[in-house]
């Protein structure tokens, strides 16, 4: 699989990576040898980058990682996780060096390693951003031989816009995908500009653009997909990318015709991120080992043509861009 410099770290990682969110928690049950084999499979595809937080499950999808990082010493797998949510409310005063100290003590215990390839600001409050203690306390980490690299994953553009500016930012992740073009805007050439990677997350919208879904679709009573559609719990934009989920169900059936022969939905919104200009890798997620295959497979399509990118833009346009383009 194509490997793309993710960004100040210099090292390079797979087009696309696996998303271990579901691994941990917050989309119904994965037991862990599913979870393993679905770790399995992203690497037999070709897939060298997981990206991991130390609140999915509490640390469990950490802790999966760290022990298929033993079992496979030399997949060469970049693990990216992300800290600042273990305390809630979530405030500006608890993004201190201490606190970081402790979060990513446990990361590195949980993933078995000694420095941490990257680790990331969850999602914090807006503020943070534009605070230099906080970055302060992130090159200190690195200074100290925790982290090799640190980056931020933000909710809005104009968060990314702020910590692309810090010169030790290494990467943003963002939400990016068909139904979320914002970001290629303003974030994704700044980024490009400043040598920042760009990791685009919630890159299906939830499941929405594998177009498997209907108005009638029931989620688990702990899938984020029931309990969060209207922001109940963290961002609304991190369930279904903040749009209207009768609305999705009927863009993205309109999406699935835009798919290539051989193509699935959801294969050609991956193909789509890979072949943004500036975006360094794309982080699906995975109940099962077919589907980490199909995600990765997206990688070896060949680019959709010009036609197919406007018709994608056109399909924005009209149906989602008033619900989402000016929240986020």
């Amino acid at each position: 699989m194509e490997q793309r410099v993710c960004g100040r770290t210099g090292r390079k990682v797979s087009v696309v990576g696996l998303g271990t969110w579901q691994l941990g928690a917050g989309w119904g049950d994965v037991s862990e040898a599913d979870a393993l084999a679905v770790l399995e499979a992203a690497v037999e595809s070709g897939v060298t980058f997981f990206d991991t937080a130390d609140v999915y499950g509490d640390g469990r999808s950490e802790q999966l990682i760290g022990r298929f990082l033993r079992d496979r010493p030399d997949a060469g797998i970049f693990v990216a996780t992300k800290m600042g949510r273990r305390v809630m409310p979530q405030a500006a005063e608890n993004y201190t060096l201490d606190n970081f100290r402790a979060w990513t003590d446990r990361s590195r215990a949980n993933l078995g390693v000694d420095t941490l390839d990257l680790v990331q600001l969850h999602c914090p409050p807006s503020s943070v951003h534009a605070t230099d203690a906080v970055f302060d306390a992130l090159d200190t980490l690195v200074d100290e031989g925790r982290v090799a690299a640190y980056g931020v994953s933000v909710e809005t553009c104009e968060e990314a816009l702020t910590a692309i500016a810090r010169p030790g930012t290494a990467s943003v992740q963002i939400i990016l995908n068909p139904f979320r073009l914002k970001p290629l805007e303003r974030v994704v050439p700044a980024a490009a500009e400043a040598g920042v990677g760009i990791i685009a997350r919630v890159p299906l919208a939830s499941g929405l653009l594998s177009g498997r879904y209907t108005k009638d679709t029931l989620f688990a009573d702990d899938d984020h997909r029931t309990y969060n559609r209207h922001g109940e719990m963290f961002d609304q934009g991190e369930t279904f990318s903040g749009v209207d989920f009768e609305e999705g169900v009927e863009a993205a059936v309109e999406f699935g015709k835009l798919a290539p022969e051989g193509a699935t939905p959801a294969q050609t919104a991956l193909r789509w991120i890979v072949q943004q200009p500036g975006v360094t890798s794309v982080i699906p997620g995975a109940r099962s080992p077919e589907q980490a295959r199909a995600n990765a497979a997206a990688a070896a399509l060949p680019p959709l043509p010009q036609s197919t990118l406007d018709a994608i833009g056109e399909l924005y346009d009209r149906r989602i861009r008033a619900q989402v383009h000016h929240r986020w």
